[in-house]
């Protein structure tokens, strides 16, 4: 990645962070000097000098930059780890208040039935990684889990697993036996298989076809099934609950298979 690059994914990262494009522009600028002036920083960012001196104390007010107050004033942005810490605290803070906030709000309409099924669709990595590890936390008897890629195999999904109480059953599938060794020493408390859904990852697939990522069963009632987008890697994904008997009976012995019957917990 190239400095130009650089500067504009920092500059675009730090507003979505809540700074505006000036403040973000000068923080920048500032984190290339030891020490700058308005007069440097403007011509540097390309931000009006007026409007540097606003930018700057906001970015003092927010613990972001130092300001030495003599003539012509000098400024410096906090080092790099204080600065991302300022930052993530702020932006955690804010999280926690809008939970907070949306957490007291009333319902206007809520169906005095829920849906039998219901099937909803997802996209983003975080997000269906989020929902699999909150289902994984809300399983009360039984979790079964086929990873059908490496790369989702992460610190925050090892994490859930080995969280997993002692009276839920965890079955974990894999495409590989490398893989399979891989989840055995990350979570030995599963029972792990080698997945016999060979269609996750044919030995005719191209490189244009979408993989399965991610299969995930959890107490015979909730499904989450995920795919990755070939170029993209991109994660999409299904999450459907209250399915009837039938579909999770074929839904769980599609995933199993390759889970040896005596092993099962199950059977």
């Amino acid at each position: 990645m190239t400095t130009n690059n650089s500067l504009g994914e920092a500059i675009e990262v730090l507003q979505q962070l809540g700074l505006k494009e000036y403040e973000a522009r000068c923080f920048v600028g500032l984190s290339r000097l030891h020490t700058g002036t308005a007069k440097q920083l403007s011509e540097m960012t390309e931000v009006p000098r007026t409007r540097v001196y606003d930018a700057v104390r906001v970015l003092e007010a927010q613990g972001l930059v130092e300001i030495q107050h003599s003539s012509p004033q000098q400024f410096r942005a906090v080092p790099l780890d204080e600065a991302t810490e300022t930052l993530r605290d702020q932006y955690e803070d804010r999280v926690e208040r809008l939970h907070d906030a949306l957490d007291t709000v009333e319902i206007v309409e809520e169906d005095d039935e829920t849906p039998v099924q219901q099937v909803w669709a997802m996209s983003g990595r975080d997000t269906i990684e989020n929902r699999t590890n909150q289902l994984i936390d809300e399983a009360a008897v039984e979790i079964v889990l086929v990873v059908g890629d490496e790369s989702l195999l992460t610190e925050a999904l090892v994490a859930s697993l080995n969280e997993v109480g002692n009276g839920v059953d965890l079955l974990i599938g894999a495409l590989t036996e490398s893989l399979q060794e891989q989840i055995q020493t990350a979570v030995p408390d599963a029972t792990t298989f080698i997945s016999g859904l060979e269609w996750l990852h044919s030995e005719d697939a191209t490189e244009d076809e979408t993989a399965i990522g991610r299969l995930v069963l959890i107490d015979r009632s909730t499904i989450l099934v995920s795919s990755l987008m070939p170029d993209t890697m991109e994660e999409q994904a299904i999450f459907g609950e209250g399915f009837g008997n039938g579909l999770v009976v074929i839904a769980r012995r599609l995933m199993a298979q390759g889970l040896l019957t005596a092993r099962d917990p199950k059977q």
